[in-house]
């Protein structure tokens, strides 16, 4: 354990966020190199791994909903030095996510057919899909497990096993994915289930590593098997302070969806123009994603210790460092919005729709990287409903009234990207009121989440 609850403040975030944004580089690397591999099997390939990916935001939506929870409960109980009470909290973890996972796979596994057949354009794709799925889908199963310990390792101020695993487990996976797919060496080749056997194996491989962490009985967290008795209490809690962030993915999802059917009658390109810009914007926002998992263990710790000013303080320096690097994120990508567009087309169109979209959804990265910090601080206290809250009134705003303007004939497609700019600064506005209410009750009380029977 690294105790967050003495010490530079700003050392500890900057060296957790260190280590959660080589994970990140890492895992983005995987997604560009195992589509460049598919890439070579043809269209339909392509195609049906992008069906598959759809059940990735489903489990990352239910694994967010584990991990912090874990992450918030054993922050508080390592930050009040009850080591008891935090080895109970991590062993119900492990529980619930296997619960989780077992559940999973039995209902993905069972859907498999009928979801492939729904989402392909024709048999060829859902013959791959399928494929695909048979061994993707026991992959992102064992995601459960993995997700859960290194979310007990975060709060407990860990963060360098997780990274050496995630990192690992990229390099595995992108090492073996081209073995598989293709037959190199003693190895046939499986086609598009390779890809898929190569996520398994690399998945299978990080759960195991991860797990001798928790084997060694001078472990500040070990396995404990006379406490996966499940408590269903610790669950429920668990879940609450979960809930709310697992339910903030459902809702980008959903805006995901109304926005491509918003711009499908303006034909491919625009399609196109805006899926390029929203990963060159997802990329960019890779730093402060980072440094929002960095600031929910040390403020959670101190918490915990019941240090309110180490926690004002925590929000005020991560805050200062979110809205410095977006802020210089946001002129680089502003200048460079044309240049960045060709390297992934040469289509006029496609290149217009995505420069338009940078020139305006760079001003709203200031205000989200603040906002992710505040996430991270409802997050921290054990409170993440006011975060969910303001997120359903940001989605509210830039899709509503985006579907009802999408129905005039002088629509633009800039008109959705003003109105993100708008909603994203009342959402920014309405978490720092919220935040600010909740230091002043919050930081006078002890953290609810410790009144957990060991």
């Amino acid at each position: 354990m690294q105790d967050l609850t003495t010490g530079s403040l700003s050392g500890h975030l900057i060296k957790t966020t260190s280590f959660m944004l080589v994970s990140m580089i890492f895992q983005t690397l995987y997604v560009l190199v195992d589509l460049f591999w598919v890439g070579r099997l043809g269209t339909d390939a392509v195609a049906a791994v992008g069906i598959s990916a759809n059940l990735s935001f489903l489990v990352l939506a239910i694994s967010q909903m584990l991990g912090v929870g874990t992450t918030t409960m054993v922050s508080h109980a390592a930050g009040s030095k009850q080591h008891d009470q935090a080895i109970v909290l991590f062993n119900q973890s492990q529980v619930l996510s296997m619960v989780a996972g077992v559940t999973f796979l039995a209902v993905a596994m069972f859907y498999r057919t009928a979801y492939a057949a729904s989402l392909s354009a024709d048999a060829a794709m859902q013959s791959q899909a399928e494929q695909y799925l048979l061994w993707f889908i026991p992959a992102m199963a064992l995601q459960f497990a993995m997700v859960a310990m290194g979310a007990a390792l975060r709060g407990t101020g860990n963060f360098k096993p997780g990274m050496y695993v995630q990192t690992g487990t990229v390099i595995i996976n992108i090492v073996l994915a081209p073995v598989l797919i293709f037959g190199w060496g003693p190895f046939d080749p499986q086609g598009i289930s390779g890809a898929a056997v190569a996520t398994f194996v690399a998945i299978a491989v990080g759960v195991v590593w991860i797990s001798f962490y928790f084997l060694d009985n001078n472990a500040y967290l070990r396995f404990h098997f006379v406490d996966w008795k499940p408590n269903f209490r610790v669950w429920g809690r668990m879940l609450t302070i979960g809930l709310p962030a697992g339910a903030e993915f459902a809702l980008m999802g959903l805006y995901m969806v109304v926005v491509y059917l918003i711009t499908k009658p303006f034909g491919a390109a625009a399609q196109a123009g805006f899926g390029i810009g929203l990963r060159i914007v997802q990329s960019a926002f890779l730093p402060v994603v980072a440094l929002g998992f960095a600031v929910a263990p040390v403020a959670g710790q101190n918490f915990g210790a019941r240090k309110g000013q180490r926690v004002r303080d925590a929000f005020k320096t991560a805050a200062s460092m979110a809205a410095m690097a977006m802020l210089v994120l946001s002129g680089g990508i502003y200048l460079g919005a044309a240049q960045l567009m060709r390297l992934f087309s040469s289509d006029p169109e496609v290149i217009r729709v995505g420069v338009d979209y940078l020139h305006i959804v760079t001003l709203n990265f200031v205000p989200s990287g603040v906002t992710f910090v505040s996430a991270s601080m409802f997050q921290a206290m054990g409170n993440t409903l006011p975060s969910l809250m303001t997120s359903f009134i940001r989605m509210a705003i830039g899709v509503v009234p985006a579907v009802i303007l999408s129905r005039r004939p002088d629509f633009a497609l800039t008109w959705i990207w003003w109105l993100t700019v708008l909603s994203t600064a009342l959402q920014m506005a309405m978490n720092l009121l919220l935040l600010q209410r909740e230091f002043r009750i919050k930081l006078v009380h002890a953290p609810e989440s410790l009144a957990v029977p060991v």
